[in-house]
């Protein structure tokens, strides 16, 4: 029992020292080292998700960072896209196929995000630029064309979360950065975080449906997790963020390689 809540604390220290790790470690951490299945780490970790940033949206409502017309847009798309393929592992069941395919989405979305840690601000930057160049001739064109582009990303999330408990953070905030170029960081990061709520609490509670989730250990990774993010969250204003990022983003790298390597091997 204490080894959950020493694993909730060490993950809560590390998204609260880099904004980087929740899911991207948690998961794998269930999987690896305490030999959960990966359909039940999924499910206990999207509901661990749900707990943890929930009391982050409290606090970006109460500072008025979020925007709620850009919330809405993606979780017009990523609500179904996470019922849909709920249903679809209903349907289906959980086959040895079916856990293969959530560790190999696990493993390919924890790489994509990893990069994006390595290398998010330059990419947006760079379309920032191309989005501005192409703006001079077709702003209208492109207004007109963000809301659609919104809302399929959130399809896209919606699946990426449900199937692995990953991409609600980086992919999304990355999503946002390039699509609403305009809109203060801190904003972003409210914003992405209360779409992150209702999308990990739909999708947890689908896969408590299919009898994934192991409750008890939701507790106590929560247990040790809320300390662990108030406590690196303090230290993390006094370490370097150009080390801290990228040693996370390693660590991401280096996992999800062994686990696409044991399960595929």
């Amino acid at each position: 029992m204490l080894s959950f809540v020493v694993a909730g604390f060490g993950v809560g220290a590390a998204v609260g020292l880099t904004g980087v790790g929740g899911g991207s470690l948690m998961t794998p951490l269930l999987i690896l080292l305490f030999g959960f299945a990966p359909s039940a780490a999924v499910g206990t970790d999207l509901l661990y998700a749900a707990g943890t940033k929930g009391f982050g949206t409290w606090l970006h409502g109460r500072q008025q960072t979020v925007d709620w017309p850009v919330v809405g847009l993606m979780a017009a798309g990523s609500l179904p896209a996470a019922i849909l393929t709920i249903a679809w592992l209903h349907m289906v069941g959980l086959e040895p196929w079916v856990q293969e395919l959530m560790v190999v989405t696990l493993a390919i979305t924890m790489i994509l995000t990893a990069v994006l840690t390595f290398v998010r601000d330059r990419l947006v930057n760079w379309l920032k630029h191309r989005m501005l160049f192409v703006a001079g001739r077709s702003q209208a064109e492109l207004l007109a064309w963000r809301p659609t582009i919104t809302v399929i990303g959130g399809v896209a999330l919606g699946i990426l979360v449900s199937l692995s408990s990953v991409g609600a953070g980086v992919l999304g905030t990355t999503m946002l950065l390039v699509l609403y170029p305009n809109t203060r960081a801190v904003r972003i990061v409210g914003t992405d975080i209360t779409h992150a709520v209702p999308l990990t609490l739909i999708a947890g509670l689908g896969h408590l449906t299919l009898g994934t989730s192991d409750l008890g250990v939701l507790g106590l990774l929560l247990l040790g997790s809320l300390p662990g993010i108030y406590i690196g969250t303090r230290v993390g204003w006094r370490l370097p963020d150009h080390w801290l990022r990228p040693l996370i983003a390693t660590v991401l790298i280096l996992v999800a390689l062994s686990m696409l390597f044991k399960t595929l091997f």
